[in-house]
């Protein structure tokens, strides 16, 4: 890396959010390499293995501040050309090797290029399904032809339906009526069909048909399609049970990491919503291949997809321009739910006749994703007040109980996820996912994903020599500063003490900063990993956005306290409660009141996919949910600057002072040189 001249560029890797400049003509995979960037590659830069290729980014970017021209890259070359003769390579993909920089540029590194491989945090939880899905099987004996009574092959299917079933009239598309005559022959007229009948009272629809008795899959695939990660669960369609999940980064982080960042993208650059659109439906298409390859299934055999998501998701995905939703009043396009055939939104990896549903929305920054959260959790049925956080991207909140239930979304940004974090990375193999610094030496100790021991537990190195320990994850930067708050090293404003204030030479001079030395993995090649200024500001704008919507909630509910907190989404089930609560990242009640709810959208997408009266239900219940909209709400901005203090301002914690005690410091500016001056916060 190098400082900034004229000679020099900007280029900055989505989904990791690192950034540096680089002199004109470095190859991008070598300043991949520098920044310490996820990108993989086998054969020395030959050209020859394609594992570094990546995505480069054309237009504006007003989340970067950097406008790509499209000769911020070299020119295509013959050994790109000659790979992509013999072996193909997706439009608009360049290979690392070959590729140099030659101008300011945002890069996205794809999954299948990133060495270590995501873990699907938003793994499924076990819930029991009551089954009355839409899409179900029957077997049917149908009347051969008859001369003297003419009728379509389709007409005697319906009327063994009906006869055999009492189901009344059915409708089919062309896949269906392609295959249907030399299917009914094949099977001797008798044949079984796939009939998707939902909640809806319109006619039941022939989705594919078999000769005789058809025991083989009958799956639906249910997705959580997040700013920063897509999961998806394949479902049995018979018993409910998840065959297979998986997950991948949204590929539309490329346009910006956030929502409002995508919307700018589709306001400044024309068609970029198209591209976006075209980007995730590409990224569910290959999900679903992948799914259906783990499970041992045919895609095809996949007959419906319940997708859940936010508002601005929700409307990229559908092939609808978000710019209404990037300016008050945020009006959506339609909030009420949607069926539709799956490949009328570009499904095409399933079944041909599959049926596609989302969720309604509850309104323009409260989308299907937080009904899906309402729908597997349900607060109106609380005796207690319950405060259900989905932690992502683009929070969402639920306040409630059997009286009434309130919902708000808070823009919280990527840096839980691990983005904008200096040695910061999604949740793979390598990456430190719990910590611990003790309170007298001030050494930390650490987890990392894939090994269960601990950093100072014998064999740790022996453990984690296959993945080598890479960065820090969401859950590991929480517990980290909440970590150096309780210990004195990060003050109630979030500043890192000196040396001489903390009493460990792990607090180092960075600038006019210090920043806290993690890990050091130099002498292995490795990374040294740490804790600068910069994160924990950008932890500070996460978590305070997060508290602010939930005090907006208890203030339009009337109540200063929760009973109790349920954590949703790819965070919930891997966060520590207390770390949370020390952070300030969620407000104060009994710890063993503060549960996980796993991936909670996407267990309400499951319900949905299995349940037709889950679908009517939540379709009732998102009407009586009273939105609260945090962007025009004066009383945000006050809750907000409180929540920037760590853990806030002026709230009490009577619950989590019983169980820890948190310094009342100050680290001034001075850094070591000046020592400490502490003085008492008042909570």
């Amino acid at each position: 890396m190098t400082a900034e001249t004229p000679d020099t560029a900007l280029v900055i890797f989505t989904p990791s959010g690192k950034r540096g400049r680089f002199a004109m003509g470095t190859p991008v995979l070598t300043a991949a390499r520098q920044l310490g960037v996820d990108l993989d590659s086998v054969c020395g830069g030959r050209g020859i293995c394609s594992k570094c290729q990546v995505s480069p980014g054309i237009g504006e970017f007003p989340k970067h501040g950097v406008t790509v021209s499209a000769t911020a890259l070299s020119e295509w070359n013959s050994v790109e050309q000659r790979y992509k003769d013999k072996r193909g390579m997706l439009d608009g993909r360049r290979l690392g090797c070959q590729a140099k920089v030659m101008g300011d540029v945002v890069i996205d590194v794809p999954p299948e290029s990133q060495l270590h491989r995501q873990v699907v945090r938003k793994a499924a939880s076990a819930r029991v399904v009551e089954m009355d899905p839409a899409t179900r099987l029957y077997y049917v004996e149908v009347a051969e032809p008859d001369m003297h009574e003419p009728s379509g092959d389709l007409e005697r299917l319906s009327d063994a339906l009906r006869e055999q079933w009492q189901i009344e009239g059915i409708v089919a598309g062309l896949s269906v009526l392609r295959k249907l005559q030399p299917v009914l022959r094949k099977g001797k007229w008798a044949v079984t069909v796939a009939l998707f009948k939902d909640h809806q009272n319109g006619p039941a629809r022939v989705l594919d048909i078999w000769p005789g008795l058809y025991e083989g899959d009958l799956c639906g695939l249910a997705i959580d399609l997040g700013s920063t990660t897509i999961a998806a669960h394949l479902c049995d369609l018979r018993d409910g049970r998840v065959l297979a999940s998986g997950g991948v980064m949204n590929p539309q982080i490329r346009f910006g990491e956030d929502l409002m960042s995508r919307v700018s993208y589709a306001m400044m650059n024309p068609g970029g919503d198209v591209e976006m659109t075209e980007a995730v439906r590409l990224a569910l298409n290959a999900l679903a291949q992948s799914v259906a390859g783990e499970a041992g299934i045919e895609p095809g055999a996949i007959m419906e997809t319940v997708l859940v998501c936010n508002p601005v998701m929700h409307h990229l995905f559908l092939g609808i321009d978000p710019v209404e939703l990037g300016q008050a009043p945020f009006a959506l396009a339609t909030s009420s739910s949607l069926s539709l055939a799956a490949s009328e939104v570009g499904l095409t990896a399933l079944n041909p006749a599959a049926r596609f549903y989302t969720l309604p929305c509850i309104a323009g920054h409260v989308g299907a994703d937080a009904a899906a959260v309402a729908l597997s959790e349900a607060p109106q049925t609380s005796e207690d007040l319950v405060l259900i956080v989905d932690v992502g991207t683009n929070a969402e909140l639920l306040l409630g109980n059997k009286t009434r239930v309130l919902a708000c979304s808070s823009p919280t940004g990527p840096a839980f996820e691990g983005a904008q974090i200096s040695s910061g990375q999604r949740a793979a193999p390598g990456a430190i996912e719990h910590l611990e610094i003790d309170p007298i030496t001030k050494e930390p100790r650490f987890r990392v994903i894939g090994s269960d021991l601990w950093s100072d537990d014998p064999g740790f190195a022996a453990a984690t020599e296959s993945t080598g320990i890479t960065g820090i994850c969401g859950s590991g930067i929480i517990e980290a500063i909440a970590e150096m708050r309780l210990n004195g090293i990060v003050d109630g404003a979030g500043l890192i003490g000196g040396p001489d204030q903390t009493g460990t030479t792990r607090c180092e001079p960075e600038g006019r900063t210090h920043v806290y030395l993690i890990h050091d993995g130099t002498a292995q090649n490795g990374p040294r990993i740490t804790v600068t200024q910069g994160d924990i500001r950008a932890i500070q704008l996460a978590k305070a956005a997060l508290y602010a919507g939930a005090r907006l909630l208890m203030d339009e509910f009337g109540t200063e306290t929760v009973d109790r907190v349920v954590l949703a989404g790819a965070f919930g089930a891997h966060i520590s409660a207390k770390h949370a609560m020390i952070l300030g990242m969620i407000p104060d009640c009994p710890l063993d009141k503060v549960t996980s709810a796993g991936n909670a959208a996407g267990t309400g997408a499951r319900l949905a996919l299995c349940n037709i009266a889950s679908r009517a239900g939540i379709e009732a219940q998102v009407k009586q949910i009273h939105k609260v909209e945090t962007a025009i709400e004066p009383r945000f901005q006050e809750h907000f600057v409180n929540a920037s203090a760590i853990p806030h301002a002026t709230d009490a914690f009577p619950n989590l002072s019983k169980l820890v005690t948190i310094p009342v410091l100050a680290h001034n500016t001075q850094g070591s040189e000046g020592g400490g001056r502490r003085r008492g916060r008042g909570r």
